[in-house]
């Protein structure tokens, strides 16, 4: 185990590194996004969608599925915006809830807001059942997907806690987080001590 010069970031290669699934959000997430970012510096997978502008619920959840099953053992998930409802939407319907050691749920967006997109209408009742893994809800104070700041309330509803960043905008590219230590750090507690990433 080692520190990555200039980023504080832990880097293990040890047998006890779990996996990394990346859920991006709406769109997807481009140069410069946190979640770019660590798919090229750690070789996390990204689980690929095929529609990223008009994007099905139930669509999304069978690629989720199908990246889990598609790894042996247990793993992590870090999902940005719109890659948090997916979460909460194929925990409750997936028989593979044990094989996430934890989840990191990085600016829900809030799906009944006014101007919510109208070519996102399967997403806009929210799964609110208890996930059946750790998770930790990430926010920011000003951020224009959820300015009625209910971000506190999904984290209950899920099960998971939660903790506000403060002024950060949408937790994305344009919140200058580059690698963002402090996102990985999170995320790695989520799988307790023993299993590092």
């Amino acid at each position: 185990m080692s520190v990555l010069p200039h980023t504080g970031v832990v880097n293990s290669h040890g047998a006890d590194t779990l996996p990394v699934l990346l859920l991006p959000g709406w769109q997807n997430s481009g140069p410069g996004h946190w979640q770019t970012l660590w798919e090229a510096y750690f070789g996390d997978h990204r689980v690929q969608q095929d529609d990223w502008l008009t994007p099905k619920r139930g669509d999304w959840m069978a690629q989720l599925e199908d990246a889990v099953l598609a790894r042996e053992g247990r793993l992590l998930l870090a999902a940005h915006s719109l890659g948090c409802h997916l979460v909460a939407a194929w925990a409750a319907h997936s028989q593979h809830g044990a094989r996430v050691a934890g989840a990191l749920l990085v600016a829900p967006p809030d799906v009944q807001q006014d101007d919510w997109p109208s070519s996102l209408p399967s997403w806009r009742t929210p799964v609110l059942q208890a996930l059946p893994f750790p998770a930790l809800v990430l926010s920011s104070t000003d951020d224009p997907y959820d300015r009625a700041g209910r971000a506190a309330g999904l984290a209950q509803a899920w099960g998971a806690r939660h903790q506000s960043l403060g002024t950060r905008g949408h937790l994305n590219a344009d919140s200058d987080l580059g690698l963002w230590p402090q996102g990985r750090a999170l995320l790695r507690s989520l799988a307790g001590a023993d299993a590092r990433v």
